[in-house]
Order: structure tokens, then sequence, then C-alpha cells
């Protein structure tokens, strides 16, 4: 009986543990570009963030996760981090992207205004280009998009809510 409440615990325990793929396969040595995740900063415990949830159908690590990871203890307080990706460059993807507030502590998230938007874009990277997931949260419209980093331009389409994307108590 023990020895089944432990293997139980166990499985619960490691059921709890996220695993990413890599955004490029071990020993690819071909044509890269990079795909930025990006946050704006509303105050010194609140920040909109905007990142990449999935390549190709596959979970990648993000912002929002790294700054959930690395500011827990830290109260009302929180400073954002961020991740870059790798790409294959030349080849079409799929990627999955989110824009979504986040509070430095839970009961900040669950009594603040929370607005969330997501969906796949699809484009082809250049080789040696630079992306950034980016975006606007608000009231009225909420979008996320990529972005060429130097030029600003769009690639792929924009994911966008007209009117609120703010989320009820039971979807934070």
């Amino acid at each position: 009986m023990i020895r089944r409440f432990l293997i139980l615990c166990l499985s619960i325990a490691v059921a709890g543990c996220a695993t990413y793929a890599p955004s490029v396969p071990a020993g690819y040595t071909g044509p890269r570009a990079q795909l930025d995740d990006s946050a704006q900063t509303q105050s010194g415990s609140r920040a909109d963030f905007f990142v990449v949830e999935q390549l190709d159908g596959a979970g990648v690590d993000n912002s929002l996760n790294e700054t959930v990871r690395r500011n827990q203890g830290r109260g009302m307080s929180m400073t954002p981090y961020f991740i870059s990706r790798p790409l294959i460059a030349e080849k079409p993807i799929k990627v999955s992207i989110r824009g979504r507030t986040h509070y430095a502590a839970p009961i900040q998230e669950l009594t603040g205004t929370v607005y969330q938007v997501k969906g796949i874009v699809e484009f082809t990277p250049k080789a040696n280009g630079r992306y950034a997931v980016v975006g606007e949260l608000s009231e009225s419209k909420s979008a996320v998009w990529i972005e060429d980093a130097e030029t600003h331009q769009m690639v792929g389409q924009k994911v966008e809510v007209v009117g609120s994307a703010r989320l009820g108590l039971f979807e934070k």
C-alpha cells in the first residue's frame, strides 16, 4: 500500500515538470534566424508579455515562464527576463504566439485586469534575420504579431481581438 502511494506521488511530481523541445534540432548546421519575446513594463509589478508558446506544434520555453521562475519569492516586485531562440531559416514555420498581462504576485493577478490574445502565425524566416513577438493589450483592442526586429515590418498575419480581451476570474 505504501509503495503504491509513493509511486502515485512520484508520478504526480514528475508529471508537473515541463519539458520543452529545442527550437533547432541538435547538429543542425544550416541557415538560422532569431526570434525574440518582448514585454512592455507597466509598473514594477505588472507587464504585458508577448511570447512564443509553440513552434510547429512543439512547446518551447518563453519569457513569461522565465520571468515567473526568476521572480518567485520577490513579493509585489517583478523584473522581466527575456528569451531569444534560434529558428531554421528559409523554411516555413507555424508559431503559436500569445500576448498576456502578468503581475508579480498571484493575488494581483486574481484581482487585477488581465488581457490575453493568442493565435498561430505562419511565416518563413530569412537567413540571419532577427524577429520579435510584439503587441498591444488594452480594453478596446488587443493584438499580437511577429515583426522584423530591424525594419519593424510585420511578417505573417496579426492575431487581433477588437473589443475587450479581458479574462474572467476563472480564466486567469
